[in-house]
């Protein structure tokens, strides 16, 4: 493995900080290299893991039964509610789908399924084999929505046109579809002073603002749309309470634990806050074109960015002062409680090593501050949908000698692995058998997670899970230990 070098075509996207040019520039935003099998999934999983998540909607698969399997119930989404989202509806398409077409397959499958289900909406997610036969989705999708009276959205995600990012911006479209779609609801769907459902795991606590909303487009005082947030393991309640506490009243979250109806309400609200950049920028951007909505890019992973998220709402709101005194309160109780839990696992974790490599390199950021407040270094990061920004980042937050990839393999993640000696990877599904094959332990961050770790309560389960797999005495019995102890 020590003798593995890279693909001649892959070396503009990885950079080790310290012995590339200053002004080395990484290449990124790329189709994968062919051959090198990329860790990145295909446009049909970006669109889905951005729309997933909306529980009172149906989500249907027009492709073949592979697709559906794929991404069957690969979210940690929680529901406060609903649970449509949790089954997996595909239109199976086979061989004679194939020659003479599928769309009266689909029409029959939507015209079944919502009437069986009553859904608020439905989504159509087109795949590699309806782009290539040619199916016209968008005129099923228009015939069903008039017939049944729900929005009926085609999703443009056929897997071989473009990347894990080209089906973020078509989910984005789709839900732009919503909150463009007409009046707003009012408290009979849900958005009444008493609903800021979801809070704890389902308990419903009074909104911040008191009061109730309006029916107009005029702005909500005081509230936000969180962005980018998929309510994994139940991380869009945290955050919720902490916007209770601090008197912010949230309209809704995209899409964690999602809502039709609080969907189309999100123009109503003062603020975004945009989390997975990658995958809800454009939405931010179109909503701030259209609603003059602004959005600010925040993290609710690790303590620093937590807080400055908080503070940066707080802040947005400055008219209001009694908003900053309640953010002030709230994080010094925080972390007044969480620093001293911190500091055992930091005893044995100082000295340590670890690799990044997640989706969203917004996701990198945090943890690399996340680790160093439990005495770990970062050697290897990279994501597999960094733009130019995220890399320049990437380079100036990381060490001297640290390894920066962008969409990278699993001979090169190997390769960095065991050439920086590291003692964790923070990934996601795909990487966890790597970790494992060489000795290696490791934190699952990605979107298939059961356990919350956002927020400040989240950066104590993280430490605790990293610590617990770090120092597990299984590693000793690892090859690759077993070979350095004799050396």
């Amino acid at each position: 493995m020590a003798g593995l070098k890279l693909l001649d075509e892959r070396r503009r996207q990885v950079f080790e900080k310290g012995s590339e040019p200053a002004d080395f520039e990484i290449a990124c935003g790329k189709p994968s290299l062919s051959g090198a099998v990329s860790q990145r999934a295909c446009v049909f999983c970006g669109s889905r893991v951005v729309l997933y998540p909306i529980a009172d909607a149906l989500h249907i698969v027009h492709g073949p039964v592979g697709c559906a399997a794929y991404t069957w119930d690969i979210r940690g989404s929680r529901s406060s509610g609903p649970e449509l989202h949790r089954m997996s509806f595909t239109t199976d398409l086979r061989e004679t789908d194939v020659i003479y077409g599928g769309e009266k397959k689909l029409e029959a499958a939507l015209r079944q399924l919502i009437a069986r289900h009553n859904p608020k909406a439905a989504f159509v997610y087109g795949t590699c084999v309806v782009g290539v036969i040619g199916d016209d989705v968008d005129a099923v999708c228009n015939k069903m929505s008039k017939e049944t009276g729900i929005p009926v959205i085609a999703v443009h995600s056929e897997g071989f046109k473009g990347t894990k990012k080209d089906g973020y911006k078509a989910a984005c479209d789709a839900l732009w579809r919503i909150v463009d779609s007409g009046e707003v609801t009012g408290e009979e769907d849900g958005l009444g002073p008493d609903s800021s459902r979801g809070v704890r795991g389902g308990r419903r606590a009074s909104s911040a603002s008191g009061r109730s909303p309006s029916s107009e487009l005029g702005k909500r005082p005081y509230s936000i749309n969180i962005l980018g947030e998929f309510n994994i393991a139940g991380e869009a309640w945290i955050l919720k309470e902490y916007f209770r506490k601090m008197g912010v009243e949230v309209v809704s979250t995209f899409t964690g634990d999602g809502r039709i109806d609080e969907i189309r309400n999100a123009r109503t609200a003062s603020l975004n806050l945009v989390q997975c950049s990658g995958s809800i920028t454009s939405l931010a951007k179109r909503m701030e074109s259209e609603y003059g909505i602004p959005f600010i890019r925040v993290s609710f992973f690790g303590i620093e960015d937590v807080s400055k998220a908080l503070y940066a709402v707080a802040d947005a709101f400055k008219d209001n002062k009694d908003i900053m005194a309640r953010t002030r309160a709230l994080v010094s109780e925080e972390l007044a409680a969480l620093l001293p839990q911190l500091e055992k696992y930091r005893k044995d974790l100082t000295g340590k090593k670890a690799a990044i490599y997640v989706g969203g390199a917004f996701k990198a950021f945090s943890l690399i501050v996340a680790l160093r407040h439990i005495g770990m270094s970062v050697v290897l990061a990279g994501s597999q949908t960094g733009n130019k920004d995220d890399y320049e980042t990437l380079k100036e937050i990381c060490d001297d000698g640290a390894v920066i990839v962008d969409d990278t393999n699993p001979v090169e993640l190997c390769k960095y692995m065991l050439e920086k000696k590291v003692d964790l990877l923070i990934g996601g599904v795909k990487e966890r058998p790597l970790a494992y094959k060489l000795g290696v332990a490791f934190c699952d961050h990605n979107h298939e997670r059961k356990i919350p770790l956002a927020g400040f309560e989240g950066m104590v389960a993280f430490a605790k899970e990293v610590h617990a797999s770090v120092m597990s005495p299984i590693w000793k019995f690892a090859p690759r230990m077993a070979s350095e102890v004799k050396a």
